[in-house]
């Protein structure tokens, strides 16, 4: 459906920020979106000691258990100073900066570690990735487990309809605007490129490198899109999304 809005494209589902680059994500109802991407989305990062290349982050690639630490934000009201509690895949939790925690990922990792905080955000790309609720069902029509959409550490998951996979594509250099008019907007910037990371199970971390094939052949190793904030404002499950080119 078409109008003065643009084009009607779906609706939002699902709301991900991640306070820990690498770590679980927070299921959300609405988030801000700033020009920093959503507010309090992966500000904080482990950092392998030593390393000076352009990535020194701790991340799946070489600790997959990362994935199975749960952080969250103790004071959501402030979150550039709020502490956050890290749930442990056992049960429990410790403080971010507790030093048992860093003691256990430095055995994950294999080596010693330090702990960042970034204003503006950590982030490979772009601060914000969008897809389409269908991308992930059809990768898992082909590899089961590529049908999880939390393989994909997407911000925002919109219900475009079944037979929107891959939709994300046709959005680039789109603008997709949320809820009422006046509402946040995002400028679809470019697809987004996979790596090893989707072969990792978030639940136990295990790892099935069908996945990855899966989507390198159905969706030429792209699964989603990056995008930037054009106009800041709160984004919330339920939202009609809107496409103007």
């Amino acid at each position: 459906m078409s109008g003065s809005r643009g084009e009607l494209v779906g609706e939002v589902v699902a709301v991900w920020r991640y306070p820990v680059k690498s770590m679980r994500g927070e299921s959300l109802e609405r988030a801000e979106l700033t020009w920093n991407g959503l507010d309090g989305d992966r500000r904080h990062a482990f950092v392998l000691d030593g390393d000076r290349s352009r990535f020194p982050w701790l991340t799946g690639r070489r600790a997959s258990a990362l994935l199975r630490y749960a952080p969250r934000y103790d004071d959501p009201a402030n979150l550039r100073k709020s502490p956050i509690q890290v749930g442990l895949p056992e049960g429990g939790a410790l403080d971010l900066h507790a030093p048992a925690l860093r003691q256990r990922l430095e055995q994950e990792a294999g080596g010693r570690l330090g702990l960042i905080q970034v204003g503006r955000g950590i982030f490979d790309s772009l601060p914000v990735s969008v897809m389409t609720t269908a991308t992930p069902a059809a990768i898992g029509a082909v590899v089961p487990a590529g049908g999880e959409p939390r393989r994909y550490r997407a911000n925002i998951v919109i219900d475009a309809g079944p037979d929107a996979a891959h939709r994300e594509a046709q959005w680039v250099n789109g603008r997709l605007a949320f809820g009422n008019a006046g509402g946040p907007a995002l400028r679809v910037n470019k697809r987004i490129d996979r790596c090893s990371m989707v072969t990792i199970d978030p639940d136990t971390a295990a790892r099935d490198p069908d996945v990855l094939k899966a989507v390198v052949a159905q969706a030429e190793n792209c699964v989603g899109a990056y995008a930037s904030a054009e106009t800041p404002g709160w984004v919330t499950v339920g939202d009609k999304v809107w496409l103007l080119r």
